[in-house]
């Protein structure tokens, strides 16, 4: 990624199910390469057999902040995920399994009644109780603290304290997401009486945590590292390695150096531009697992040229999604019509989003549309590659069609406010993004093109749209959700509300002094660390 994103989750298939979608995937070779490579999707790699004292593992970037409210991206995700555990929990399999709540009963269509485990101890040593994990999902309805899983929250009408070791959850109307949404952060619990002693210094360098995780907050170096300690008193199974150091290596050349040195232990989300050195490395492993990612194009503006549905519907048309996928993604990417990962449906109908280059076609609607010579401004950013090969691509498309696009390049910390500030996305028409979801569920995804929606960053508005994305959300029985989902897929493809470029599966690479790290997205939600040890 690189960019900012989100998602939620949802259960489904096995892990035998995605290596069937995907094992025989093929996929274009790198420039430079040796020639066509065959990706193997796993879930996981081999299990850890031993103990070990501890492992060091590289970041893109320093996490802002590891309050749950705000973890909302790779880096403190990937950290917070080690600390901090959720009321459910999402397997390497992309299924959900008890967390924090040892059981989750719906007890009509608007109440889910959580159980939690006897005897967790928080990271100070206190107990966990009821009252904790209502003031922890409670913060969220807190509009002075700004939850960015606010939209998770949005049919929760209260949660309240039901037993010593049990919480009720009332919503105003029957949504199908909230329940998978308890794996992610959103269903984070921490210590109440720590979060209101440290106010806004929780989750920060000075603040710190308190949570229930296989591992607690060690010393955090700003700029550099952050070290996470063995918490010997966790309730589960302890972990294998006596600490973990998240090195904050921003540089891809950097952090793929250190790699191939062994100056640290291995990393997720490898830059597609070292997968081909990273692969044939003599000292460590690269894996793939299922991401649930896709990369998009983010409709910032229809009130511009983009206005008519014409424009859109031609640049998704004039798009080189073949050469981005090999350029761009030095092949480790799929082109798409669709701006959900494949392996997200999960036995569900097919996505119907498919889209192939036709210029002729893509010339024929700008002229349709009186379009012709009229300009668009495309973001880019130096963040990554990908961002600016995208731009560039764009760029190109506008050409042969008759559009003048204009490319603004954005500095990597301005374009992260493009995902959360309006004033950001000003004078953009389009901006490049990674998005992954959080829950398997393709309605997260298509949820988002609502009225009034936090990530609906073009402000497209539907009357239809919204009364089958709410229909959708109140449906708890997956087969029919799954249809109507696809029904939301086919109209948000019509409208283009947002133009979908490529998918592309997850990557984790190992020395080989460790191994048991999952492959696939969980790692986000779920304390992968604790997995990791001697081969």
């Amino acid at each position: 990624m690189p960019i900012p994103s989100r998602s939620r989750r949802l259960a489904g298939p096995a892990a035998a199910v995605l290596a069937l979608l995907f094992t025989d995937a093929g996929c274009a070779a790198p420039p430079g390469g040796a020639g066509p490579t065959a990706l193997h999707l796993s879930a996981a790699t081999p299990p850890a057999r031993g103990d070990i004292d501890g492992f060091t593992w590289a970041l893109y970037a320093e996490p802002p902040v590891l309050d749950y409210l705000y973890a909302f991206d790779y880096p403190q995700n990937t950290v917070l995920a080690n600390v901090c555990e959720s009321l459910m929990r999402w397997t390497p399999q992309l299924t959900l399994e008890p967390g924090l709540a040892e059981k989750a009963t719906q007890t009509d269509p608007t109440t889910w009644v959580y159980d939690l485990r006897p005897d967790v101890r928080f990271h100070s040593g206190a107990t966990l109780t009821a009252d904790d994990a209502v003031a922890s999902l409670s913060r969220h309805l807190d509009p002075e603290l700004g939850s960015y899983w606010v939209e998770d929250f949005k049919n929760v009408e209260s949660v309240e304290k039901t037993g010593p070791l049990q919480i009720t959850v009332h919503l105003t109307t029957p949504d199908a997401l909230f329940p998978q949404a308890m794996a992610n952060s959103a269903g984070t619990v921490a210590r109440a009486a720590t979060m209101a002693e440290q106010g806004k210094a929780f989750g920060t360098a000075d603040g710190g945590l308190d949570c229930t995780g296989p591992f607690r907050l060690g010393e955090w170096e700003q700029g550099a590292s952050l070290r996470l300690d063995r918490f010997d008193g966790y309730w589960g199974k302890r972990a294998k390695a006596g600490h973990v150091t998240f090195a904050f290596l921003p540089d891809s050349a950097a952090r793929t150096n250190a790699l191939l040195t062994g100056e640290v232990d291995g990393s997720f989300a490898v830059p597609p531009e070292s997968m081909s050195r990273l692969r044939a490395a003599d000292d460590g492993h690269l894996y793939s697992g299922e991401s649930l990612t896709t990369v998009n194009l983010a409709v910032a503006d229809l009130g511009g040229t983009l206005a008519d549905v014409r424009v859109r519907r031609a640049l998704m048309l004039a798009l080189d999604r073949e050469g981005f996928a090999k350029g761009a993604m030095r092949g480790a990417a799929t082109p798409t019509g669709s701006l959900v990962a494949k392996g997200t449906w999960r036995g569900g109908p097919p996505d119907p989003g498919s889209v192939h280059r036709d210029l002729e076609e893509a010339k024929r609607l700008v002229d349709e549309a009186g379009a012709r010579g009229r300009k668009l401004t495309v973001a880019s950013s130096p963040l990554g590659p990908d961002v600016a090969l995208l731009a560039v691509a764009v760029q190109d498309a506008g050409r042969r069609i008759g559009l003048d696009v204009e490319i603004r390049t954005v500095a990597p910390d301005a374009f992260t406010a493009l995902f959360s500030d309006p004033e950001a996305r000003k004078g953009l028409d389009l901006f490049p993004y990674t998005y992954y979801l959080s829950v398997t569920d393709p309605l997260s995804m298509y949820a988002n093109f609502r009225t009034g929606q936090f990530e609906n960053y073009a402000g497209y508005s539907s009357p239809a749209y919204d009364a089958l994305a709410d229909e959708a959300t109140a449906e708890y029985d997956p087969a029919r959700r799954a249809e109507l989902t696809a029904r939301l897929a086919e109209m948000a493809s019509d409208e283009a509300v947002c133009l979908p470029v490529a998918e592309y599966p997850g990557s984790v690479y190992l020395s080989r002094r460790i191994t048991g790290a999952p492959t696939t997205i969980s790692y986000m939600y779920a304390p992968w660390a604790a997995e990791v040890g001697a081969p």
